[in-house]
C-alpha cells in the first residue's frame, strides 16, 4: 500500500484547481467531474493531489481539509489489517461503483482506501 493521492477539501473549486496546476505542473488525470479532480505528476515521480469541492456549510471546526487516499491492489485485506491496527469504519453512504473506503485512525481522522486495478 502506498499513499496515492493527498486530498484537499476546497470551497472555491476552480481556484484551486487554477493554482494547484500551475503551482505543481501537475496535470488532470481525467476531466474535472462533478467538483472533484485528481491532478497528477506528468513525469509520475510525486504523490497525486486531489481537489474534492464542498459547500461553505460543510466549513466546520474539526473537520479534515486534507487526508490520505492510499491506493492498494487488495482493499479487503487492507482494510482488515487496519481496522486490527486500530482504524474504526466511518459511517459513510457510498455509491454504486465507488472505488474507496473511508477509515477514521485513532484520532478520528479520516483516511481512504482505494482499489486500484491490477496491472
Amino acid at each position: 500500500m502506498k499513499i496515492g493521492s493527498v486530498v484537499i477539501d476546497c470551497i472555491n473549486f476552480d481556484k484551486m484547481l487554477a493554482f494547484w496546476r500551475e503551482a505543481l505542473h501537475y496535470v488532470p488525470r481525467r476531466p474535472a467531474l462533478g467538483g472533484w479532480v485528481v491532478l497528477r505528476d506528468p513525469d509520475g515521480r510525486n504523490t497525486n493531489i486531489s481537489l474534492n469541492q464542498v459547500l461553505p456549510s460543510e466549513k466546520l471546526v474539526g473537520r479534515n481539509w486534507l487526508h490520505f487516499d492510499l491506493y492498494t491492489k487488495d482493499q479487503s485485506g487492507e482494510v482488515v489489517r487496519l481496522l486490527k491496527l486500530g482504524a474504526t469504519r466511518h459511517p459513510q453512504e457510498y455509491d454504486p461503483g465507488d472505488d474507496f473506503i473511508v477509515l477514521e485512525d485513532p484520532d478520528g481522522n479520516l483516511f481512504c482506501v482505494v482499489q486500484i486495478p491490477a496491472s
